[in-house]
């Protein structure tokens, strides 16, 4: 039942219009869990005892419980079934389990997305109830000893991510990048190194996540060497800025890998030494090269550039020629991939709200905390992360099939004698 509403426009709970919204979600979700418990039983009408009972029937409804969900705090009685089968493995009563609400949920999943964004925000565990009160109505739920809970099993989960085994499962193309976060990490010049793959099936996956120090290179070859350990195969490809550390730690733990410099991070490395009178013209000529239709016409592009700033800025163009060959590897593989490999934007466009987030915080807190915290915002942000283009393409890759001007090169027929 909605409330009365005030002079003011206001109710006794909030503003009228977000009592509606309450309203509605909590008889939306009343709807679905009748539905879902009807059809469950619907499902087992024919399941009878020796009598010819039903077994499994309606038994009222379990105590009101209240629910945090986007729309605020919403009160709900869901239906109780009596399910008299028995397992005959077990030799225990079957039970009727919720998949919309199951018996332990107080919160629905977006808001654990809330709680370390606000965690890496700088926001303390004693600041979450008037916070998220405020926006939701209600703290039921968000006790500072709930949100202590949840930090302990987000570092559990980035702990048993990082030992999970990678036997199964195949990253032909990575990008890494060392990513520095002004959140809570002991050391003042450690930032947090992050491994991104592409799997067989064309898909992008959070590879690895831990904190380094400086990108060095040990701190890369040491997260290398333990993806190695875990089963991890050498990628085909391996996308990353100029820093010596991963190519020298890459070189080490997985030889085979070819390397693609990142054109963004290239094209400000390269404008930086020029004068910012020339840097417009610069950086057309810069995309002329990346963005060319095929290698031979970026070679062609790199040749224009040195003629037009050789003379004048020798160490621009030097940045480009000495790294040739690996700022244009990805012109070797299919063309619908291009977009995609001569950059690290997959982990920069991750990252970029979460820096935007982040700032300063007090004392220098928990590392592991820290780590765990941008873990969840990751894998949160990883459920929207689309497949590269030509999924197909990538297992193809695997294979060791041959890609000229980004179209697969047909093996010859063998001809019959």
């Amino acid at each position: 039942m909605l409330s009365v509403v005030n002079d003011d426009g206001t109710t006794p709970n909030g503003s009228l219009i977000d009592e509606i919204v309450r309203e509605g979600a909590r008889r939306m979700l009343a709807a679905a869990l009748e539905a879902e418990v009807n059809a469950y039983i619907a499902e087992l009408a024919d399941q009878r005892d020796e009598t010819g009972r039903r077994l499994v029937v309606r038994n009222g409804y379990h105590q009101p419980r209240k629910v945090t969900t986007a729309a605020g705090v919403v009160e709900v009685k869901v239906p109780r079934v009596n399910d008299k089968r028995v397992d005959a493995e077990t030799g225990e009563r079957k039970r009727f389990a919720s998949a919309i609400l199951p018996p332990w949920c107080r919160k629905s999943p977006k808001i654990s997305e809330v709680l370390p964004l606000l965690y890496l925000h700088g926001l303390s565990s004693g600041d979450f109830v008037p916070a998220l009160e405020q926006f939701l109505g209600s703290s039921a739920g968000l006790s500072p000893a709930t949100i202590t809970r949840l930090t302990q099993q987000w570092q559990a989960d980035h702990t048993a991510f990082m030992g999970r085994d990678l036997a199964e499962v195949d990253y032909v193309y990575v990008w890494a990048d060392g990513i520095h976060l002004n959140v809570r990490l002991e050391e003042a010049k450690a930032c947090v190194l992050v491994l991104i793959g592409v799997r067989a099936d064309g898909s992008k996956e959070l590879v690895a996540l831990k904190d380094g120090y400086r990108e060095s290179a040990e701190s890369w070859a040491d997260l290398m060497r333990d993806c190695a350990r875990r089963g991890m195969r050498a990628p085909i490809l391996a996308v990353g800025d100029g820093a010596l550390g991963f190519w020298k730690a890459l070189a080490e733990v997985f030889p085979p890998t070819r390397e693609q410099r990142c054109w963004v991070h290239k094209t400000a490395n390269v404008l930086d030494s020029l004068p910012k009178s020339a840097q417009p013209g610069a950086k057309k000529a810069i995309q002329d090269i990346y963005n060319a239709e095929d290698r031979d016409h970026a070679e062609a592009a790199i040749k224009t550039f040195a003629q037009l700033y050789g003379a004048k800025f020798p160490k621009a163009v030097k940045k480009i020629t000495d790294d040739q060959d690996q700022l244009l590897a990805f012109y070797d593989f299919p063309a619908e991939h291009w977009i995609h490999l001569r950059t690290t934007n997959p982990i920069e466009s991750t990252f970029s709200t979460v820096r935007l987030r982040t700032k300063v915080t007090r004392g220098a807190g928990s590392r592991t905390a820290a780590l765990a915290m941008v873990f969840k915002l990751v894998e949160s942000a990883q459920q929207r992360w689309r497949a590269v283009n030509a999924p197909h393409l990538v297992a193809l890759v695997r294979a060791g099939a041959r890609f000229e001007r980004g179209l697969l090169v047909e093996r010859p027929k063998v001809m019959a004698a």
